[in-house]
């Protein structure tokens, strides 16, 4: 039998605008980076150079696109015809999977990418490299059920997943949501299907976590509440909130009850971040636009307010940091139905999205800072076994791969 050779696992995630999918990339490939496995990750992120890849991760950047609507796509900095930019990606992701010759390639969320533009490698590797297994990636809420549906089956989504994938992957708990009930996934598809679990997040040394609370000057008598909003394109909502919330107790209070941290989130519009910028200013709150790991912050909070993405949570619950959910409920219902479900498993408190105001805000908030035990309790319970479970699978594949060599 020859010597296990080198692995690579080929990834891809498209970007269009947001942090959510190349967080959760960088995330997987994070874990399973190792001295025999080659890792390229294909992204459409504009700041995929601002992360810290580990040794055997990198990426191949494509021109980055955003969304003017649902179907809808525009060059996000080239001045050419879309048609014309998603030619040029295609022709990236195919030519990049011909020389790269992967062992593995898992694809994020869209299952054909996005305007169909990984088909075609979809269908090179079924066809002319079939020691490549094909993954599809799932968090754990798409949308609602009824809009999955309809989506999925005038793409001919759930063909092209039986045709062209050897195995999806769901990132989440099938007790937290059914995505196989809610979305009517039939068992050609169901039958290859696993629930990972959520994916963890590392945690930092206690070190780490005190040096960020001495950078931020952050004494022990009073708690800190960190506010992030993921990408910030529609955050204002509520990062107004939070700061009228923190005016209105500036007036009748000299100290506030506690410290906090905003992250506004690199595509917040500039128009509103100097809104926030100043405001935060005159209320001594430290702003940020963006932090590339944010565990050690959430260590070092007292309570999270956040919109409720995939990975946000995934953060906090790796760090076991109570969090008040405001989810957005357009242009999809994603948060909303994972706030609901995770609330229900008493992991999280949530306000929905036109229930916001600063009265309310500052109620959950101090409530939650008085008394969070309960939210302790469940999310010590709660385990994120994705990534044990995706080394488990691949740990498959490499021995088919090692199997099929020595024979």
């Amino acid at each position: 039998m020859e010597k296990n050779s080198t692995f690579n696992i080929l990834m891809y995630s498209h970007d269009t605008y947001g942090l959510g999918h190349i967080r959760r990339t960088l995330a997987i490939a994070e874990h399973l980076s190792s001295d025999d496995t080659n890792i390229l990750i294909l992204t459409g992120s504009p700041l995929a150079g601002r992360f810290r890849f580990p040794p055997g991760v990198d990426f191949v950047r494509i021109p980055g696109m955003i969304k003017r609507s649902n179907d809808d796509y525009l060059p996000l900095s080239i001045r050419i015809d879309p048609l014309q930019a998603l030619e040029i990606r295609k022709s990236i992701i195919l030519a990049t999977a011909k020389t790269f010759m992967p062992d593995l390639f898992i694809v994020d969320k869209e299952p054909l990418g996005l305007k169909r533009e990984v088909l075609p490698t979809l269908e090179w590797l079924n066809r002319d490299l079939l020691k490549c297994s094909t993954i599809l990636g799932l968090r754990d809420v798409m949308d609602d059920s009824d809009t999955v549906k309809d989506s999925w089956q005038k793409k001919d989504v759930y063909v092209s997943i039986e045709k062209l994938y050897t195995e999806v992957w769901v990132y989440g708990e099938k007790a937290i949501y059914d995505c196989i009930t809610e979305y009517a996934i039939p068992p050609s598809i169901s039958d290859k299907l696993y629930f990972t679990g959520y994916i963890p997040r590392k945690i930092p040394a206690s070190f780490e976590v005190e040096e960020v609370r001495q950078k931020l000057n952050i004494d022990s008598d009073r708690p800190l509440v960190t506010v992030t909003t993921g990408g910030g394109a529609d955050g204002f909502w509520v990062l107004n909130s939070f700061l009228t919330m923190l005016e209105s107790m500036a007036a009748s209070n000299d100290i506030l009850p506690f410290r906090s941290i905003i992250i506004t989130g690199p595509f917040l519009l500039e128009d509103e971040n100097a809104v926030v910028q100043e405001r935060a200013r005159v209320l001594g709150v430290t702003v940020y636009t963006f932090l590339a790991h944010m565990e050690p912050l959430f260590a070092a909070s007292d309570l999270v307010v956040c919109m409720g993405g995939y990975n946000t949570l995934c953060e906090i619950l790796s760090q076991q940091t109570p969090s008040l959910v405001i989810p957005r409920e357009t242009p999809r219902k994603e948060q909303l139905i994972r706030a609901m479900a995770m609330k229900s498993k008493g992991l999280v408190d949530y306000i929905p999205w036109p229930g916001v105001s600063p009265d309310l805000m500052q109620k959950k908030i101090l409530g939650m800072l008085h008394d969070s035990s309960s939210f302790r309790r469940a999310m010590a319970d709660f385990k994120l076994t994705g990534i044990e479970r995706i080394c488990s699978r691949i740990s498959s594949f490499r021995d088919k791969k090692n199997g099929s060599r020595a024979s």
